[in-house]
């Protein structure tokens, strides 16, 4: 499964603009569906057949399932009938309540709604068997193109529908949405405020009912006069509860739509209410309140009326708020901006985007309780320079979001168990780029975290912290776990925030210049003495010869636990000390790199800790800083995708093989960026990339 590299660079919060066209073909939409008219042909979508690869992945239908356009189901379909409202959705035999609690929550923000549904399609004159739909993925927004085959079972439509059944804008996004993610079967299970996200580009907050807060009825109806979208769920203890119905007629483990807050007069009282949609389009709440319930005899037509109260089995219901808290467990709001929703102001956000990797023996370090890795994940600087107004502290808002896991579902990836930690940024611990070491966090505890580690697709909290300077660790809850991940900086004033990972600093010694031979210890005579009885007279030795020499040495270092040196080892050892060019070296060009070797030798014997012989991929970033090199996170990652084995172990001839090849491509980097100033346009970090070969 590949993990590629993303920067951490902050980005640009995207704006709205047009969205990115991902069909293989390149084209647009409205290119693919012009080419269908003039041929005189429905388009048929080859990225996403209307087969059963397009369905499942792990499993087959029990019923023979017969893919058909709109007008070979119904006489007369229409894209949207009446307007696109929370009635048109109704579920079908695929457990995507939480996709479809969402899409009735869209249809209560036209603006939002006409983003994620574009108005110029439908089955009139320019009707050629295509449609589209936007999306945001992860600071973008993707513009989906399908057709219009559906996946049917005796003429009635087996996934989502509307009401109506000619009326197909429902069921055409909810294909759009498992193109998205690959089949129909990746959107079996899930949060309502993922789809939330996906359809506004906006930042989730969740609500525990009975830890909220005392104003929480008038913080949702903020929430949804601002347009925000909000879900609710009953929890559920193990998997035998999932859609289990209480006494109530509620649905546990179920994905609901809150779709409207109002309050009503009742018999001299004014009672707050809350209005719910079961996706279902079945299936009600039967206490106070509830469709038939005898509170609303007690209600004048008008007012009734008035909050469009009706006896149907529509799914939809109002019920006390009161009632709400009590039975409800979960509320789930996805705010088109962050604004706080405390208060009545609107603000202006600063936003930032971080896209990094987690990658197994390099940066998936797992969570504070792995003291040994975590502090290899990456690492964000964030600066608080600007208190908010009339307060001490500034307040911001991260969100750690793990990318494609649904899409990777079918190769058996799951939801990772995700969070992050922040510190304050001390004077001291830190590497010159501000990296804190291990030892920081041995002593040093977070100034503020997510509220839980969660195998959700994003986390995120808001926070109020004293101008500063601090860190922020995005990390899995266990150690080794793959995934890239978007992080997402929210700031009520101008914050700033970088990765420490991202900038390469070679910082490359002087050569030493050999003792003089009249000052030569024992060592270093019998060593010449080796050197040449092997090498002759003329004192110089092949990349074979070298090889002999310095593994005769090593194997006298007791303390060294050590395979054979590989002859490609010496081969660069060669290139790298060789000044002559004549593909051979010279004692006193290998006497200034055995002063160089033992250098790195005893690094290697301090990060070996348990004297194996090997040192671990993690411990890899602290030995190169030790020797010179300070590495950004791309570099690292592929120095050990090279030279660490399956256990993510680095034996010493790997160890020493990366080390040579580094220095080597340093130098050349170094000399040429003198001789050609005008003319170098890598990077160190890409330059060594390209030398070395990894």
């Amino acid at each position: 499964m590949p993990y590629l590299h993303r920067s951490l660079r902050p980005q640009p919060h995207p704006v709205p603009r047009d969205a990115r066209t991902i069909h293989s073909s390149g084209q647009s939409f409205e290119q693919l569906r012009q080419g269908c008219l003039q041929s005189s042909t429905l388009f048929e979508d080859a990225d996403f057949p209307a087969n059963n690869g397009s369905l499942f992945y792990s499993e087959r239908p029990q019923v023979p399932f017969v893919w058909k356009r709109p007008g070979e189901i119904v006489e007369n379909p229409e894209f949207i009938l009446g307007g696109a409202t929370r009635t048109d959705i109704c579920q079908g035999e695929l457990g995507d309540c939480w996709l479809l609690a969402a899409i009735a929550s869209l249809t209560l923000n036209q603006k939002a709604l006409a983003r994620v549904v574009p108005q110029d399609q439908g089955f009139g004159s320019d009707y050629a068997g295509i449609f589209h739909f936007q999306f945001w993925q992860h600071s973008e927004w993707l513009d989906v193109v399908i057709d219009d085959r559906l996946p049917t079972f005796k003429d009635r439509l087996v996934f989502l529908h509307s009401a109506d059944h000619n009326e197909f804008w429902s069921a055409l996004l909810e294909k759009a949405y498992a193109k998205l993610n690959g089949s129909y079967e990746a959107l079996k299970g899930g949060s309502t405020i993922e789809a939330m996200e996906d359809f506004t580009g906006g930042v989730a907050e969740t609500f525990q009912i009975r830890e909220a807060p005392e104003d929480f009825y008038d913080i949702l109806g903020k929430a949804l006069k601002r347009g925000s979208l909000l879900g609710c769920s009953i929890d559920i203890l193990n998997a035998s509860e999932s859609e289990a119905r209480t006494p109530f007629g509620l649905i546990k483990g179920h994905a609901y739509t809150v779709t409207g807050l109002d309050q009503v007069n009742f018999q001299g009282q004014r009672i707050k209410l809350i209005r719910i949609r079961n996706p279902w389009g079945q299936v009600e709440w039967n206490g106070r309140w509830s469709d038939s319930s005898l509170e609303w005899h007690s209600v004048n037509l008008e007012e009734q009326k008035r909050l469009s109260h009706s006896a149907l089995d529509d799914g939809e219901f109002w019920m006390a708020f009161e009632d709400f808290k009590a039975h409800f467990d979960k509320v789930e709001i996805c705010n088109l901006t962050p604004d706080a929703l405390e208060d009545n102001a609107l603000h202006k956000w600063e936003v930032t985007i971080h896209q990094g990797s987690w990658v197994r023996g390099s940066t998936a370090g797992g969570c504070r309780n792995f003291l040994d890795t975590f502090w290899t994940n990456p690492q964000i600087k964030l600066s608080l320079t600007e208190r908010d107004e009339g307060q001490d502290g500034c307040t911001f808002l991260a969100a750690l979001m793990q990318k494609d896991r649904r899409k990777l579902k079918r190769f058996g990836a799951n939801m990772l168990t995700i969070g992050y930690a922040i510190y304050q940024c001390p004077d001291k611990d830190q590497d010159k780029n501000g990296h804190l070491s291990r030892d920081f966090f041995r002593y040093h505890a977070s100034s503020a975290r997510s509220k839980t580690f969660i195998n959700l697709r994003e986390v995120s909290g808001r926070f109020q912290l004293p101008p500063g300077d601090y860190i922020l660790i995005p990390s899995t809850f266990e150690p080794h776990q793959e995934a890239d991940f978007c992080l997402r900086i929210f700031s009520e004033k101008r914050a700033v925030s970088r990765d420490l990972d991202e900038n390469t600093d070679i910082d490359l010694p002087e050569p030493q210049k050999p003792t003089p031979q009249e000052e030569e210890t024992e060592e270093e005579k019998q060593f010449r003495a080796l050197f040449q009885r092997i090498a002759g007279e003329d004192m110089e030795v092949s990349a074979e010869e070298l090889e002999y020499v310095l593994n005769a040495v090593l194997q006298k270092k007791t303390a060294l636990k050590f395979k054979k040196l590989s002859l490609l080892s010496c081969r660069n050892i060669i290139s790298l000390m060789d000044t002559s060019g004549n593909g051979k070296l010279e004692y006193d060009e290998f006497r200034i790199f055995w002063v160089k070797l033992k250098n790195w030798m005893s690094l290697f014997l301090q990060f070996d800790v348990d004297k194996s012989g090997t040192m671990s991929s993690y411990e890899l970033r602290t030995a190169l800083k030790a020797a010179g090199f300070q590495l950004s996170a791309h570099l690292l990652q592929l120095v050990i995708l090279r030279y660490a084995d399956e256990n993510l172990q680095l034996d010493f001839d790997d160890y020493l093989n990366c080390l040579v090849r580094l220095e080597n491509a340093s130098r050349v980097f170094q000399a040429l960026s003198v001789v050609n100033k005008d003319t170098i346009h890598l990077n160190i970090n890409e330059f060594i990339t390209l030398t070395m070969n990894i």
